[in-house]
């Protein structure tokens, strides 16, 4: 039997709180055309305005919720490594898209170990071209480069699977359960809308039709917008929260570019002013803690709403460790096991 094994991908975290390692580490990660794709301000503004700026402010982002274990994301990625490895017969690795440990050091390892089919996990949920997309195309470079015959697959963005919805659900549900607060807010990290519409293979759907996420379209199949409301609904209809209570929002935009919308920031500053007593936060796009959820939700976020009036304020914990989590994923892994891709991975 060939030598298999899986490989857990998620965005990476700085080396440290050192601005020298988060400047390398934003210089990696806004390097990538996938996430700037204007070529323009990729090679001229971020070399010259942002990684001199940025670094520090964000190097004192990361500090206010680093561990003494280290980057939150890393922690709890290199927790569920081996909470699989508990759980399946195969090796199991992790990988960062951005920093250590990188995506070809990974490759090669389980290259040189004789791996000859291999299963790959982005941790997205939701199909974007700045996160699942650009995951799939470093991995198939590095494998064309490396060992263009390896058999490999790759989870499909999980936004609507039963068993993603039944584990957001129970990772939230003590939360929520009492119903004690006024509004639940569906944050989602942003992408310009530019992506939107790239994204797009007609180039005609997507934010260019009335109600266009919800007009049935093959364009959904890599529409985030579209993705994210799916996981919404699915979260309501499960947990049987009233549709009127829910809202979305999407967070972490950089530039002056628009944005989906409405904003996350802007959305709590309103409530805030409205003097709206109880909010809740959840970040279905993060399946781990991070600093978009730990520094940009819950202080970041807190502060804004309490300082414009509005009252209690409380961040819902990403799935992280959750045992129904990683039951799902262990369970993505046995199939792929039992049951090889007779079609191609999703086309990028």
């Amino acid at each position: 039997m060939s030598k298999e094994a899986a490989l857990l991908i998620n965005l990476g975290s700085p080396d440290s709180t050192e601005v020298r390692d988060v400047r390398r580490y934003l210089a990696e990660f806004l390097g990538d055309e996938r996430v700037i794709d204007v070529a323009w301000v990729r090679k001229v503004i971020v070399p010259g305005i942002i990684l001199n700026t940025r670094p520090k402010k964000s190097a004192e982002a990361y500090a206010s919720i680093w561990t003494d274990k280290g980057s939150p994301l890393m922690v709890t990625s290199y927790r569920q490594r081996d909470l699989l490895r508990e759980r399946t017969e195969i090796p199991v690795e992790l990988a960062m898209r951005y920093g250590s440990p990188s995506i070809p050091d990974v490759l090669k390892s389980l290259l040189d170990s004789g791996v000859q089919r291999l299963f790959v996990l982005p941790l997205y949920p939701h199909y974007a071209m700045s996160s699942y997309e650009t995951v799939v195309v470093k991995v198939m470079e590095v494998v064309n480069d490396l060992r263009p015959e390896l058999d490999i697959e790759f989870l499909q963005p999980f936004y609507k699977d039963s068993d993603y919805v039944d584990a957001l659900w129970e990772s939230a549900r003590a939360h929520l359960e009492d119903a004690d607060y006024d509004r639940l807010l569906f944050s989602f990290h942003g992408i310009p809308e530019r992506h939107l519409r790239l994204s797009d293979p007609s180039h005609a759907h997507c934010l260019c039709t009335h109600d266009c996420c919800r007009s049935p379209n093959p364009a959904h199949a890599t529409c985030y917008r579209h993705q994210c409301l799916v996981t919404v609904d699915a979260f309501l209809a499960k947990s049987g929260i009233p549709p009127e209570k829910a809202f979305v929002s999407f967070q972490s935009r950089l530039g002056r570019d628009p944005w989906l919308r409405p904003y996350t920031d802007e959305t709590l500053k309103q409530w805030g002013e409205a003097g709206v007593g109880s909010v809740k936060v959840i970040c279905p796009a993060f399946v781990s803690d991070c600093l978009e959820t730990l520094e940009e939700i819950a202080e970041e976020g807190k502060e804004i709403f309490e300082e414009a009036g509005g009252g209690h304020f409380e961040l819902i914990p990403c799935m992280n460790e959750r045992p129904r989590w990683i039951n799902m994923l262990a369970g993505r892994i046995e199939t792929w096991r039992k049951h090889p891709a007779r079609k191609p991975v999703l086309t990028v």
